[in-house]
């Protein structure tokens, strides 16, 4: 097996992705432009949601704020309706008040300067470096990690390895290009589980190839299951709509919700009603948590908000459709 850390296997491996790139890389929009805007938005994206999933995401978004002034000009409740169904509402925000700061001046061209906006943490940074503005910086992603780790077979690759790795494997004659090659093969070839081995161009170098899911090491996420009550409260051409708070929905409306024991109690003691009937139950998954929502319901004889001119999440969304086909009493 041909050793990564020679020069001629390391110029022979590039040569092979960049071969391998060319022939098999997927035609995304964001690939097509060399916008850097364009090229923030869609990692943004990505940072959360499939390639899939975001490319609908994107073309809604960038018809939606074409440039960083029209976005810097938006109400964030305006971006927020946009983003809606994205999910991880707060990259929308961070990246509304990223557009505020720069609109000005434009995006910064480095990784290090980029870094220091709302947002953006190392690996957006170099991705956006590379890929806008040519900077030989790696980007290392979840991807990225696997392909390294598989490569020379580490269970557990620290970050500091796997920076320097990505540092040294870095074609930087075409940064942009390489950092995209070697997120491809991840994405598409060398896989969580079920990997291609045999179709993979960098297959003769690969050390953790009789084994690839072995490395790395899977992290166990936790996700703690959490019990909460929603309260629809439906008038006269509308409903009743709470503006949220926190880091996950902060800036979007939805039904009142509470979690906890005593949850329906707090809703009912909020709004002065005595009860509320029972409409079904909703689920919805969070990184961190689960919930399981009983939906309860009531008429309301005061204001009213029309769901489709607010900012609804996806939770907020499963509600108004089992409230849509259930009657409010």
């Amino acid at each position: 097996m041909p050793d990564l850390d020679d020069r001629d296997a390391l110029s022979t491996f590039r040569r092979d992705l960049a071969t391998w790139f060319r022939q098999h890389r997927r035609d995304l929009s964001w690939r097509r432009v060399r916008d850097p805007y364009a090229i923030l938005v869609s990692e943004i994206l990505l940072q959360q949601t499939r390639v899939e999933q975001a490319q609908g995401y994107y073309a809604r978004f960038m018809a939606a704020f074409p440039d960083l002034a029209t976005l810097a000009r938006a109400s964030e409740e305006d971006v927020l309706k946009v983003w809606a169904g994205a999910g991880y509402y707060r990259r929308a925000r961070n990246l509304h008040q990223l557009a505020r700061a720069v609109a000005e001046t434009g995006l910064p061209t480095t990784a290090a300067e980029l870094e220091d906006l709302p947002g953006i943490g190392p690996y957006t940074a170099a991705a956006v470096a590379s890929i806008a503005f040519g900077e030989p910086v790696a980007a290392v992603d979840g991807n990225v990690r696997r392909v390294l780790a598989r490569l020379f077979a580490v269970e557990a690759p620290n970050a500091r390895w796997l920076r320097e790795t990505a540092e040294r494997f870095l074609d930087r004659a075409d940064p942009g290009a390489w950092n995209q090659a070697v997120m491809e093969l991840g994405s598409l070839v060398c896989t969580p589980k079920n990997p291609t081995c045999a179709a993979c161009p960098a297959a003769r170098f690969c050390r953790g190839k009789g084994d690839p899911e072995r490395y790395p090491v899977r992290r166990v996420r936790r996700q703690m299951v959490v019990s909460a009550c929603a309260l629809v409260l439906k008038g006269g051409g509308g409903y009743v709509l709470e503006r949220r708070d926190g880091r996950a929905l902060g800036g979007l409306w939805g039904f009142p919700l509470e979690e906890g024991p005593s949850a329906l109690e707090v809703l009912l003691s909020r709004y002065r009603l005595a009860s509320a009937r029972p409409l079904g139950t909703v689920e919805h998954a969070f990184t961190h948590k689960k919930l399981t929502i009983e939906v309860y319901a009531a008429s309301w004889p005061g204001p009213v908000d029309d769901p489709g001119s607010r900012p609804l999440s996806v939770l907020d969304r499963k509600i108004l459709a089992l409230a849509s086909v259930s009657p409010v009493p």
